[in-house]
């Protein structure tokens, strides 16, 4: 019966990425208005499947296998935990890392009841959340400055057209890094312990992420869309583009990074060619504060409540 438990928090977990990551991938589009939310849907769904499908593995090994020792019980904290941390910052218009919440359970919870941490996995994980959106904001600002070169020298109703395709494939690439990296950071646990098979865990998580994205993403995709800066299509490009081949390289080496921290890294690397006065400093504040705050609380919570369950058999 406790089987099912994590299941159903699994459920939920893929539910709430949804509701927060169609803005990662095609919130500037829309926001730009070159896409309509509803289009962005359908897209999201079908490449988010394929990227569980084709290159989830790598990051379902190393947060379901490399990071922590498994048993029931951590998995059902962790899960749970998370699932309310992603849906709640949802709901107050807040960017979140589904990675962070994850990774803070599940060793907040392993550490409580005495399961193994491996430390040189965790280290590299958070390594890669610092070097990630750092990335992406420098690749942004190299590829303002290449395109500007290059846009040049074409006429301006020329320029406009392609930006407009090439945004919405650059948010296809997020969408397809979205199920690679994002939906396999929530599918490791589950699909280590045995709970699914990879194939099982990929369909029905693409299927629930896309049901939450339908219900509840659109209030994020004002945030990252338009709420840290203004953005034109040709900013949004290579705010776009910089977060996608930044998130696209880390997947490849196994690495669950933050699709949402690497958009906004981007952002506020075209932000700041555009002028500082253009970033919402504000929103921006709350944000970096969210990226500290979300495995902070969410290993304290998890620790906490595992040592609350282990405490009466001690």
């Amino acid at each position: 019966m406790l089987d099912i438990i994590p299941l159903i928090a699994y459920i939920l977990i893929a539910f709430s990425i949804g509701s927060n990551d169609t803005s990662n991938a095609f919130g500037i589009s829309i926001g730009a208005g070159i896409i309509t939310f509803r289009r962005a849907l359908y897209l999201l769904g079908i490449l988010v499947f394929i990227g569980a499908i084709l290159q989830g593995r790598n990051v379902m090994k190393t947060v379901g296998k490399e990071l922590v020792a498994l048993n029931l019980e951590i998995l059902l904290i962790a899960l749970l935990i998370s699932a309310i941390t992603i849906i709640v910052s949802n709901w107050k218009r807040l960017p979140v890392s589904s990675h962070q919440a994850i990774i803070g359970s599940l060793v907040g919870s392993a550490l409580s009841f005495g399961s193994k941490v491996y430390l040189d996995t965790l280290i590299k994980i958070v390594e890669s959340w610092i070097i990630s959106p750092i990335g992406s904001l420098f690749l942004a600002v190299l590829v303002y400055k290449i395109m500007e070169t290059i846009f040049r020298r074409l006429p301006l109703f020329k320029v406009e057209r392609i930006l407009r395709i090439l945004l919405v494939l650059n948010g296809m690439i997020i969408a397809y890094n979205t199920g690679a990296n994002e939906l396999a950071t929530a599918l490791g646990p589950i699909v280590y312990y045995g709970i699914v098979t990879p194939i099982q865990a990929s369909i029905i998580g693409s299927a629930l992420l896309w049901f939450g994205a339908f219900l509840l993403s659109g209030r994020v995709v004002e945030t990252v869309g338009k709420g840290i800066t203004s953005l034109d299509a040709f900013s949004g490009f290579c705010a776009q583009f910089s977060a996608g081949i930044c998130v696209l390289i880390f997947t490849t080496l196994g690495m669950p990074v933050s699709t949402t921290y690497c958009i906004i890294g981007g952002i506020i690397g075209v932000g700041m060619l555009k002028g500082v006065e253009t970033i919402k400093f504000s929103l921006l504040r709350r944000i970096i504060l969210s990226w500290i705050a979300t495995p902070l609380s969410t290993f304290v919570i998890c620790y906490a409540i595992a040592k609350m369950l282990v405490l009466p058999y001690i």
